[in-house]
This record gives C-alpha cells, sequence and structure tokens, in this order.
C-alpha cells in the first residue's frame, strides 16, 4: 500500500514493491484462485497404460490436436472445462452445430497471447455509467470466494460512480439462509455478493445465483 502507489503491478519499477508483491503472489498461489476453498487444481500426463489407446479414440474423432490441453484430475472443477474442449472438437457436435468442414480450425477454450487482437479498453466503468444514467437496470454480482476478481475490486468500483443508496449493505436469502449480501443504489443498479460463489459464481453456487436472477429479472428485491 506504501510502496506500490502508481506502479505497474506487472512491472513494478521501485524495488520495494516488486519484493512485497512478489512475497504476496507466492502467498496467493497456495490456493485456488477461482476459489480459495477448493483444491488447488494440479494436472498430470496421461496414465502410460491409457496413452495409446487415448491417442487413438482422439486420432478418429478428432484428427490431430495442435493444442491438446492438459488433463487435471477428475476432482477437479475445471474436469468438465478439460472435457469440453473434446466435446467442441468432436465431429458429430460440429456437423450438429452447423460448423462446415475445414471452415474452422480446432476449438481452444483459453487462448495464450495469440488472438489478432489489441486490448484498448482500460476500464468500462465509463460504460456501465453511460448505460444506468440511460435507465437501464443492471445487476453486478461476485462470488465472495474470488480472487481472480475479488468482490471488493468490484464494489469498489460500484461505489466509484458515486450513486445514492436506496436499499443499503444487508443479507439476502434462500431457503431461510444467507446467500450473500446486497445494496441497491440509484439508477437502478444492484450489486450483490453469492455466498461460496468463486470466479465463475453460477458454476459453484448455481442455486443461489438462479434465485438472484430470478428475483431481478422479475423486478423483485433481492
Amino acid at each position: 500500500m506504501e510502496r506500490c502507489k502508481g506502479e505497474d503491478h506487472n512491472n513494478p519499477k521501485n524495488v520495494i514493491c516488486k519484493q512485497a508483491l512478489t512475497r504476496f503472489n507466492d502467498l496467493l498461489n497456495e490456493v485456488s484462485k477461482p476459489h480459495i476453498l477448493y483444491k488447488k487444481c494440479i494436472y498430470m500426463s496421461l496414465i502410460p497404460k491409457f496413452e495409446s489407446m487415448d491417442r487413438k479414440i482422439l486420432k478418429e474423432e478428432l484428427g490431430i490436436l495442435k493444442h491438446r490441453p492438459p488433463r487435471p484430475s477428475i476432482q477437479c472443477v475445471s474436469y468438465s472445462n478439460y472435457l469440453s474442449y473434446f466435446w467442441a472438437n468432436d465431429n458429430v457436435t460440429r456437423e450438429y452445430l452447423g460448423i462446415k468442414k475445414g471452415s474452422v480450425d480446432e476449438w481452444i477454450r483459453c487462448h495464450d497471447n495469440d488472438l489478432p487482437y489489441t486490448k484498448d479498453i482500460k476500464s468500462s466503468i465509463q460504460y456501465h455509467h453511460n448505460v444506468t444514467l440511460n435507465g437501464y437496470r443492471a445487476l453486478v454480482y461476485s462470488g465472495d470466494h474470488d480472487t481472480v476478481l475479488p468482490f471488493l475490486g468490484t464494489q469498489t468500483w460500484v461505489r466509484s460512480l458515486n450513486y445514492p443508496i436506496v436499499d443499503d449493505w444487508r443479507a439476502w436469502h434462500v431457503d431461510g439462509q444467507s446467500a450473500g449480501f446486497t445494496v441497491a443504489y440509484g439508477n437502478n443498479l444492484t450489486f450483490a455478493t453469492v455466498k461460496g460463489g468463486g470466479h465463475t459464481a453460477p458454476e459453484y453456487q448455481p442455486g443461489r445465483c438462479s434465485a438472484m436472477f430470478r428475483r431481478w429479472i422479475s423486478n423483485m428485491p433481492l
């Protein structure tokens, strides 16, 4: 807080700031960033006795994969992401989706700096400001166990809009139990946290997120 003001956190010039960030990131790497209470996912190579079989099946069903994903433990939440890669590249899936053969290369869930675009919007706050000032209702929510985009960061930019509070910070409930906390602002803006939610809150707490959305879309208070 003292040494990193105004510094680029990815490449700080202040030596003490750099040391502090390195220490901070080392500690943060001890937990699962998308959800701090979940197991930190460990990726594994193929089991030798299944490797030849896997390769045969993949070659027949998917052709030669250029970007084969690492395989996580089946106990990891991200295992479904791993499976989605094979589902999306399956010839039958592509046929049903109407993708013409040869028109699209293999599907990759997460690209690593290899897409032809540049990031030129450093902040989207002004867009949120314009949309809400024009009368559009908005629900902004965050899982409270996410460290990829922590809810405190989301809460900070929401507060920076300086809208008046209409319904102050309170718990919202599902089945008589706290499901998170919420605050309603002027210009039809609602902010909510989802208890037990991770980076993709509906993935970790589908029931609570469904209840939250159903109430909001019906123009009901959370």
